[in-house]
């Protein structure tokens, strides 16, 4: 049987990357195939198992933890079927961004639209959610095209528009409450450069400007210091070329040497010291000078990310942004607490996904980090209040409190998920503790 190729471990301990998650499953196993999975999905049903799959552990919540049968994705990685004419590519689940960006760029194609890390597998990515920031372009779940989905009876689904279209219009990102994705298919285009243009800008000035600065770039983010008025904005868009990549020696000094080496010392001293964190904020924001380069899409959208922190984020009106943001300025000012970790803000238009955290709406995403080991709850809290205040949606994959009263109340399809997850998994097979308080059961 194709079972006896799946690699078993017993009785092993999952961390996330950031280290703040830890389950013990009962097994641990790391199919090759659809059938493969299917067949454990089936045998954990007869043992009364409860069933997660799992990526890289990128997200900072126990969406993936359990005691019961953890998938992990390491053999089902890689290009099942690349159509040019279509503009499509199917991979893996447990492909990762990194092998996706570089294989499309190999054929000359891309994504177009990502987020900023690519260690994350394409099944992780898009069922919590993760998303870059564009004005006309979405999430990655956005541009799933078709998914196979492996549901609690041990079926094979294939979902998209035109076959199955209510249980893809909720899979697309799913939490892992449906089922088990064992792969993707993602619209893609012929590959473009992007021209990146990185700019320190004064928090007044970005907050005075941000809808025009949102609607004349076809990318366009900042990140805030606390405890200064400083902002470093970078805004993208398309170019005809030539191609102008960064300098390697300036490029490791910008995004190895300052955004990594010399920021986790930062982040070290303000944890050991914090009351050493506003003044080392006001260097760290002026640390990085203006530049510009022009690049293919992975490379413009991604950074290398070293520092390992946690995260909050909510995803708010588009129009409360500006609001939102003045007030965690003022609520951090006031309060005492020290910060020792950029705001980052990005934008995404309305999509139509239903737990999709920009679902109906044109969408800011305010993200609250700390330096992995330092105190998180006063200053998570502070600002998750002032983010639910404007109906803020909290990103899946990150540190939040709400629970499916809430949710269902900034979800208009909420109930929609709800019925297809009724439908596909009426015995719970594939919930946990995080399921349980953001879906209700």
């Amino acid at each position: 049987m194709a079972v006896r190729t799946v690699k078993t471990v017993r009785s092993s301990v999952w961390r996330n990357w950031a280290g703040n998650v830890m389950a013990r499953p009962t097994r641990i196993v790391a199919p090759s195939s659809t059938q493969e999975l299917a067949e454990m999905v089936r045998r954990a049903t007869a043992e009364g198992l409860k069933v997660k799959a799992v990526g890289t552990g990128h997200s900072f919540t126990t969406a993936a933890a359990t005691d019961g049968l953890l998938i992990r994705p390491d053999r089902m990685a890689g290009v099942r079927a690349l159509d040019r004419e279509a503009g499509t590519v199917t991979v893996a689940a447990g492909t990762t961004l990194r092998q996706l960006n570089e294989t499309l760029s190999a054929h000359g194609l891309s994504l177009v639209n990502m987020g900023d890390i690519m260690e994350q597998t394409v099944a992780g990515a898009t069922s919590t959610g993760t998303h870059g920031t564009g004005r006309d372009s979405a999430s990655i779940a956005a541009q799933i095209k078709g998914l196979e989905l492996v549901t609690a009876d041990g079926s094979v689904l294939r979902c998209s528009a035109e076959e199955n279209p209510e249980i893809f219009a909720a899979a697309r990102i799913g939490l892992g409450a449906l089922g088990v994705v064992s792969e993707i298919t993602f619209g893609v285009e012929p590959e473009f450069l992007l021209s990146a243009r990185e700019e320190p800008m004064p928090f007044d000035r970005v907050m005075a400007d941000f809808e025009q600065l949102v609607a004349e770039n076809e990318h366009f983010e900042f990140y805030w210091f606390p405890h200064t008025g400083n902002c470093n904005t970078k805004r993208n868009n398309r170019s005809t070329g030539p191609a102008a990549p960064v300098g390697r020696v300036s490029g490791w000094v910008d995004d190895e040497l300052l955004s990594n080496g010399i920021f986790q010392v930062a982040c070290s001293v303000g944890r050991a010291v914090p009351a050493t964190i506003p003044g080392i904020a006001k260097i760290s924001s002026r640390a990085l000078s203006a530049r510009t380069y022009t690049d293919i899409p992975y490379k413009v959208f991604t950074s290398p990310r070293r520092v390992r922190f946690l995260e909050m984020e909510y995803a708010v009106p588009r129009e409360a942004a500006v609001t939102v943001l003045r007030e965690l300025k003022a609520t951090v000012e006031r309060s005492g607490l020290r910060v020792s970790f950029p705001v980052e803000v990005r934008t995404a238009p309305a999509d139509d996904i239903p737990l999709s955290t920009a679902s109906g709406r044109e969408t800011a995403y305010i993200a609250v980090h700390l330096y992995r080991g330092t105190p998180h709850r006063a200053y998570f809290t502070a600002a998750e209040q002032i983010m639910i205040a404007h109906g803020g949606r909290p990103h899946w994959g990150k540190l939040h409190s709400r629970d499916a009263a809430y949710l269902a109340g900034v979800y208009p399809r909420f109930g929609e998920f709800a019925a297809v997850r009724d439908r596909l998994d009426p015995d719970r097979l594939f919930t946990n503790d995080y399921l349980r308080r953001v879906l209700g059961d």
